[in-house]
């Protein structure tokens, strides 16, 4: 499985993993200076590059960064990005901070990482009725602690 990316900004990074046994490519912010993220805002980063998969049963998810998270708060706003495999744009990631001050991103930065999992595409039908499982409707919390 391979991923093609190409660069749209001359400053951008192409994604790579910090350790050969690294799930996950870093995403770099490509932006020109210091952005600050203010504490409780959104701010959208952009990476520069843009992917094709070689295989189109793959989706790229986005995932924060672990240490931006538990030192600083920063963390992505819907939990975690989705890539399709036919998209061609530019990798924007949008950032929170959740901490207690605000957070200055450096050109360049880490700012997430990106990894490729298989999909299943699969067909759907409608039914008038679902058939009977031990759980049933029973929802949040009706598992129990344990």
């Amino acid at each position: 499985m391979k991923l093609t990316f190409k660069k749209l900004r001359e400053s951008a990074i192409i994604p790579a993993r910090a350790t050969k046994q690294s799930a996950g490519l870093d995403l770099h912010a490509c932006i020109e200076k210091p952005t600050e993220i203010p504490v409780g805002e959104i701010v959208s980063f952009p990476t520069g590059v843009a992917v094709c998969p070689e295989s189109a049963d793959v989706v790229m998810l986005v995932f924060p960064r672990s240490g931006l998270g538990l030192r600083n708060g920063i963390t992505l706003p819907n939990c975690v990005g989705v890539i399709d495999s036919d998209y061609r744009g530019e990798i924007v990631v949008p950032l929170i901070n959740h901490g207690r001050e605000p957070y200055v991103m450096q050109p360049g930065e880490r700012l997430a990482q990106l990894v490729t999992v298989p999909v299943i595409f699969p067909e759907t039908e409608t039914a008038e009725e679902l058939p009977e499982s031990e759980r049933g409707t029973a929802g949040f919390g009706s598992s129990g602690r344990f």
